[in-house]
């Protein structure tokens, strides 16, 4: 009973490693070439780049907008000029206070 549970034990930690490591191995190949395009994907792809340039003119030509249009009137008062805030008088040091 000892054997196969060893044996089992082991295929249970060969399938754990198994999982991680095919994981690693991607489908995607960066380093490869592309394949040479045929002419009529390069034709497709032409025809598509006029439809899009196209589709492009017909979008009409955006205004600028003013979120806070409806919130601000249209005749606001200038901001008034900023004031210097008054002076603090001078706090009174205890030897000012004694005499």
């Amino acid at each position: 009973m000892q054997a196969v549970g060893r044996i089992l034990g082991a295929v249970a930690v060969i399938a754990l490693f198994a999982g991680p490591a095919a994981a690693q191995k991607g489908p995607a190949r960066y380093g490869e070439e592309d394949k040479p395009k045929t002419p009529a994907e390069i034709a497709a792809e032409k025809d598509a780049e006029r439809a899009y340039r196209r589709s492009l003119g017909n979008i009409p030509e955006q205004q600028k907008t003013d979120p806070w249009g409806t919130v601000r009137s249209d005749s606001a008062p200038p901001k008034a000029a900023a004031k210097a805030p008054p002076a603090k008088p001078k706090a009174k040091s205890a030897e000012g206070a004694a005499k």
